[in-house]
C-alpha cells in the first residue's frame, strides 16, 4: 500500500476470505457473529452497539472485519432504555471467552486469546473499556463516537494497557467529541499507554451504523455511507496491526489521514484552532 489514499481504497473493500455466520443464542447470549470459513488461531473482535441500537446496524462492519480473517462478534442485550453498562460490559467479555473457548464453524475455527480486542459505538465503546479494564493480554481497544458513561470509562481508561484507537465525529451532536472522547483519550494517554484520537469530517452520531432505525428521529441523524467507507478502513488497519502485526497498514495507522487527521486531546480549543 502505496500510501493513505491507497490503503483507504484498499481496507475499505472486502477482504480475500468467504464468511459465515453465526447465532450466539446457541451459546445463551442473543447476539450474532462473523468468521472466516475456517482458520485456526484466528485474531477476534467483540463488538458493543450504542444505546437503543441494533447489533444488526454494524453487521456491515463486523463482515467486513471476516473478510479480512478476524472473527468479529457482537451481542444484542442491553437494548432498552436504561442499560446496565456493567452487565453490558460483563456481555462483552463474556462473547470473547465463548469466542475463544469454543470451535466455532464445525471445529474449523479456533481464535488466539492472545490476539483480541474490544471495539463499540457510543455507550457501547464505553462498556467495552469497562471490559478492556479488566482483561488481560488484550491487543487493541477500538472506539466509534465514544460516550462517557457510568460507572466512568475515563477511569477505565487510565487501566487500559491495550493500544487504543477512538473515532470521534465532527459533526456529533449528541456526544461532542470535546466532551466526551477528548477527555476518555486524555486519561488514556496519562495513563502511558498507546492511544489515538482522530476525527472524522462531516460525520455525525449514527453515521457509523448502517440502514434505518426509528432513533434516525431520536438522534437526528442517520447512517452515512462514507464514514462507514473510513471507519471499515481505519478499524480494520489498526486491528491488523496491533493484532496480527501487519506492518503495510502503516498509512493508515500512523500520521493523518484523509478525512481523519489525528487530534491531540491534551490541547486547549485555542491552541487547537491556531493548528
Amino acid at each position: 500500500m502505496k500510501g493513505a489514499k491507497d490503503a483507504l481504497g484498499v481496507l475499505s473493500r472486502p477482504g480475500p476470505n468467504e464468511v459465515r455466520t453465526g447465532d450466539l443464542g446457541l451459546v445463551g447470549l442473543p447476539g450474532t457473529i462473523y468468521t472466516p470459513v475456517e482458520g485456526l488461531g484466528l485474531p477476534a473482535v467483540v463488538f458493543g452497539h450504542d444505546w437503543l441500537q441494533p447489533a444488526a446496524r454494524y453487521v456491515e462492519l463486523l463482515r467486513h472485519l471476516a473478510t479480512w480473517g478476524f472473527v468479529a462478534a457482537a451481542p444484542n442485550t442491553h437494548r432498552g432504555p436504561i442499560p446496565s453498562m456493567t452487565r453490558f460490559s460483563a456481555d462483552l467479555l463474556t462473547t470473547l471467552d465463548v469466542c475463544c473457548g469454543v470451535r466455532l464453524g464445525d471445529g474449523r475455527i479456533s481464535v488466539d486469546a492472545r490476539r483480541t480486542a474490544l471495539a463499540g459505538h457510543g455507550i457501547g465503546a464505553g462498556a467495552a473499556m469497562l471490559a478492556a479494564a479488566r482483561r488481560e493480554r488484550l491487543g487493541a481497544v477500538v472506539t466509534l463516537a465514544p460516550s462517557t458513561i457510568a460507572p466512568s470509562n475515563i477511569d477505565a481508561a487510565k487501566e487500559i494497557a491495550a493500544p487504543t484507537l477512538h473515532l470521534a465525529a465532527a459533526l456529533d451532536s449528541w456526544v461532542p467529541a470535546a466532551g466526551h472522547a477528548e477527555p476518555i483519550a486524555a486519561a488514556g494517554l496519562a495513563a502511558d499507554h498507546p492511544v489515538q484520537l482522530r476525527t472524522l469530517d462531516k460525520a455525525g452520531h449514527l453515521g457509523f451504523c448502517a440502514g434505518r432505525h426509528w432513533t434516525d428521529i431520536l438522534f437526528q441523524n442517520k447512517a452515512q455511507p462514507k464514514t462507514r467507507k473510513i471507519t471499515r478502513a481505519l478499524v480494520t488497519a489498526f486491528l491488523m496491526q496491533h493484532l496480527v502485526d501487519e506492518s503495510r497498514v502503516s498509512a493508515l495507522t500512523q500520521g493523518d489521514v484523509p478525512g481523519a487527521p489525528l487530534v491531540d486531546p491534551t490541547q486547549d480549543e485555542d491552541e487547537k484552532s491556531e493548528d
